[in-house]
């Protein structure tokens, strides 16, 4: 599902993992957290001429760490270019100490089974619950609420952002620090979804709408208010 931002109130939180100060550092970052883009809306975005964003794309291109993506039109006339991540483009963004993170929970797993691995998420969940709920606990509004959990998901890598869609929010996270976890074992991602939706509480209803481990860019969490 694609979110359109003309028409989304943003509020957006950023944990860029790579270095913004090079342009072709800011290329990435902003197809991390918008997906494919054209030369011209990158040119857009980072204020630069088209001839400028092309000859960036062009050194990212050499790289390996683009690749260009074409998009039938509706009716006559050429397909739309461009551009994504590569898998190296994606590896640029840190996934926590993968290898050793997947290889660790193999082991627990071969040690001590299901219970074992049951016990290690639900002492992970523990403690991240613990740590958000003490800096949300202050907060009132669900709208304030949302805005700092996504700032504390960008703390821990998740590059989140939060924007409003109608009466709802959208809670975007563009990065997944954990997701070579996530792949081994998905009680992580249950068990954070259902700390989303104790902070959310009865202000709202959350749903999570995209998910990377089904093959979505991004994990997208949509919450419906409440009517008073």
């Amino acid at each position: 599902m694609r979110y359109a931002n003309e028409s989304l109130e943003n509020s957006t939180v950023g944990a860029q993992a790579v270095s913004t100060s090079a342009p072709v550092d800011r290329i990435l970052n902003l197809l991390k957290t918008q997906g494919p883009l054209s030369t011209a809306s990158i040119a857009s975005e980072l204020g630069i001429t088209v001839e400028a964003a092309r000859q960036q794309i062009q050194k990212l291109l050499a790289q390996g760490l683009i690749e260009g993506r074409q998009a039938s039109q509706a009716g006559p006339g050429r397909p739309s270019q461009s551009w994504g991540l590569t898998e190296a483009g994606n590896a640029r963004f840190p996934d926590t100490h993968s290898q050793l993170t997947v290889q660790l929970l193999g082991s627990i797993r071969q040690l001590f089974g299901e219970d074992g691995l049951d016990k290690l998420i639900d002492q992970r969940a523990m403690e991240t619950r613990a740590n958000y709920l003490a800096a949300l606990k202050p907060i009132k509004s669900l709208k304030a609420r949302l805005t700092r959990l996504a700032e504390l998901r960008s703390a821990d890598g998740y590059m989140a952002e939060l924007q409003k869609d109608g009466r709802d929010w959208l809670l975007l996270e563009n990065h997944c620090p954990i997701c070579a976890a996530a792949r081994t074992c998905q009680g992580f991602c249950r068990s954070e979804l259902q700390l989303f939706a104790e902070i959310v509480g009865e202000d709202g209803a959350i749903e999570r709408e995209e998910h990377v481990l089904l093959g979505a860019r991004r994990c997208a969490y949509r919450v419906r208010v409440k009517s008073r």
